[in-house]
């Protein structure tokens, strides 16, 4: 199959132009004169049979056809800015970029990462933290954290950790608040609740078989990091996702006094695109977390 395409150093300059709304800040930008923007621009829409702006003075307004084309190249222009950025940067002696939820990066994988820089010292990484997942195609991300049910379409993923729901609060809180015996009495309590995550407690007490109590009240923050901050500051009683405060069950800043602990169908999986399969530093990566996350699930067990 063939493509007509059209002349790149034009569609280049209209994109500049139709982006900043001007030829010469667009000319400014790309290191040419205004009279060099307006021929580029002038062979594009020759090219293309349609006029792309209108000209008055020194303004430029894209015209309907203008404005729709710029919209279709959108993604275009980012996929190849995308593409540009991972054929400049090389493969196995660049850092490996990690894209990472923010509480999944602060509660688990940072308190590990010393053991995977003692074990591969000369493995640099960037790391970006972000609510929604990552577009392997738009974004130059090696390797992504992403929490769902495994099963995204042209990116391989690995299990690392399934969540298991419990409530979570400071001791400080049992031994200067009211009784948290059993469920019911999350009524005399504040539940922290996040943006992220606003199901949560209403699963959890669905699954305790309690009523009576609002799974919508309570404080509510926008991560459910500072849910759990709240919780760690003796403010009331956090939702948790039990891999994820492990550490602070174990170390004792947060305990677990209620029971039982749900099950949901999520869990956290190491995701990358199937290109980067191959990659020398996604496998040694990929094997370390891995390793990490069953010697976690061994000593929960073991406790």
């Amino acid at each position: 199959m063939s493509y007509r395409l059209p002349p790149l150093y034009p569609l280049r300059t209209f994109e500049a132009a139709a982006r900043l709304r001007s030829f010469s800040r667009a000319a400014r930008e790309l290191h040419v004169t205004p009279g060099a923007v307006s021929r580029q621009v002038l062979a594009l829409e020759e090219f293309l049979g349609a006029r792309l702006f209108e000209r008055a003075n020194r303004e430029v307004r894209l015209t309907p056809v203008g404005q729709r084309y710029l919209d279709d190249l959108g993604d275009v222009f980012e996929r190849m800015a995308g593409a540009t950025r991972r054929a400049m940067r090389g493969s196995d002696d660049q850092p490996l970029h990690i894209w990472c939820p923010m509480t999944f990066a602060m509660r688990w994988l940072l308190p590990r990462l010393p053991a995977f820089h003692a074990a591969h010292p000369g493995q640099d990484a960037v790391f970006t933290t972000a609510l929604k997942p990552v577009d392997f195609d738009t974004h130059d991300a090696d390797v992504a954290i992403r929490m769902g049910e495994g099963d995204w379409p042209g990116v391989m993923s690995t299990f690392l950790v399934g969540i298991e729901l419990l409530p979570v609060c400071s001791p400080r809180l049992l031994e200067n608040g009211p009784p948290l015996a059993a469920p019911a009495d999350l009524a005399r309590h504040t539940l922290l609740q996040s943006v992220a995550r606003p199901d949560y407690w209403r699963r959890w007490l669905e699954a305790a078989g309690t009523r009576g109590i609002d799974p919508d009240r309570g404080l509510t923050f926008e991560s459910v990091s500072l849910a759990y901050q709240a919780a760690l500051e003796g403010i009331g009683v956090a939702m948790g996702q039990h891999a994820l405060v492990a550490d602070d069950l174990a170390a004792g800043r947060l305990v677990a006094p209620l029971e039982p602990r749900v099950p949901i169908d999520n869990a956290f999986y190491l995701v990358y695109p199937e290109r980067r399969a191959q990659d020398a530093r996604v496998a040694v990566f990929r094997d370390w977390i891995v390793a990490a996350a069953q010697a976690g699930q061994r000593d929960a067990g073991a406790r």
